[in-house]
């Protein structure tokens, strides 16, 4: 499923468009590992911190969005993940994020700006693309704080055919720079995501070495990396090993299996082996449910459900 298939599919359902030593590290960035350790039943809190999006659950909970959180959290689940929350009415941010508070949710990420999936804009380093790109981040802060949000992502678009790749990447550095200095005094992070050149052809950031090079080069906590394991499956597959060396720049994980984007044990990932790995690591964030479900109707979202607790990390 393409991304931007996946995000119109969850919008029509839900009813809207869908940090070692120098630097903050993903363990210390996000909360704190839940408490007990006794076996899990079918309300228990998963162990990782996975966060569902509106409409995953629609058959079950109904087509309002506070019956749907609630349902999420009577089943174990402790985040929400929206990638539309930033084109919602204000109104529906603060319900929204007053039930959260209550249901003692977290905030995943929201998509910060516009993407340019056709033609260049952070790589060309046009100054009205970039002024387009920051004015959309500081709104993108206002949406944070009213819903108590930490992470945005941030995808920098299309590649620049007229231009060599070390002056793009010198362009998007300087964009994120200039983005850091918006987000960093708010403790405020974009999560920069690598996509798979399969499902989107032409942009300019596809890979987890790119990403890291890039987050070193901007050099603040206000930029990182978001590893969406499905578009790193397909480009450069080896998740395990680019987790390792990108670790100190990821604050943020995507999950869907590979083929067809759906919950784990559909496809080929192992996600069992690597939630478990990156939960021994300390990683204590949310790992974003960002894929459709194998099978239709209630049985289809019930499946997901026991798919995550067939995967989810153990005591340890």
């Amino acid at each position: 499923m393409k991304r931007r298939d996946f995000l119109a599919t969850a919008a029509a359902g839900a009813g809207a468009a869908f940090l070692t030593d120098s630097v903050v590290r993903p363990s210390l960035a996000h909360g704190i590992e839940p408490a007990s350790p006794t076996p899990q039943t079918a309300a228990d809190p998963f162990r990782c911190d996975f966060a569902p999006h509106f409409g995953m659950f629609r058959n079950s909970a109904g087509d309002d969005l506070v019956a749907q959180l609630h349902f999420m959290a009577d089943r174990g689940f402790r985040s929400l993940e929206d990638n539309g929350m930033k084109g919602r009415t204000v109104a529906e941010q603060e319900r929204i994020a007053r039930e959260m508070t209550r249901l003692d949710m977290r905030m995943g990420v929201f998509v910060a700006h516009t993407i340019h999936w056709r033609e260049p804009n952070l790589a060309s380093g046009d100054p009205d693309k970039r002024a387009e790109f920051l004015s959309e981040i500081r709104e993108s802060a206002e949406v944070a704080r009213r819903v108590n949000a930490t992470w945005m992502t941030v995808v920098p678009g299309h590649v620049d055919l007229r231009l060599h790749p070390d002056y793009q990447t010198a362009n998007v550095v300087e964009s994120l720079r200039q983005a850091s200095a918006i987000l960093e005094p708010h403790g405020l992070v974009m999560v920069l995501e690598p996509l798979n050149p399969r499902d989107h052809p032409g942009l300019f950031l596809t890979g987890m070495p790119q990403a890291y090079q890039i987050c070193r080069a901007v050099d603040s906590p206000a930029c990182k990396i978001l590893d969406d394991l499905y578009h790193q499956q397909i480009t450069e597959g080896n998740l395990i090993p680019n987790i390792d060396a990108a670790w100190d720049e990821i604050a943020y994980f995507q999950i869907g299996d590979n083929p067809g984007r759906r919950e784990p044990t559909t496809g080929e990932i192992n996600y069992g082996n690597v939630f478990q790995h990156i939960w021994d690591k300390g990683f204590r964030g949310i790992l974003g449910m960002e894929h459709g479900n194998a099978r239709p109707g209630e049985d289809g979202e019930r499946a997901v459900i026991d798919a995550y607790r067939s995967v989810d990390a153990t005591t340890g």
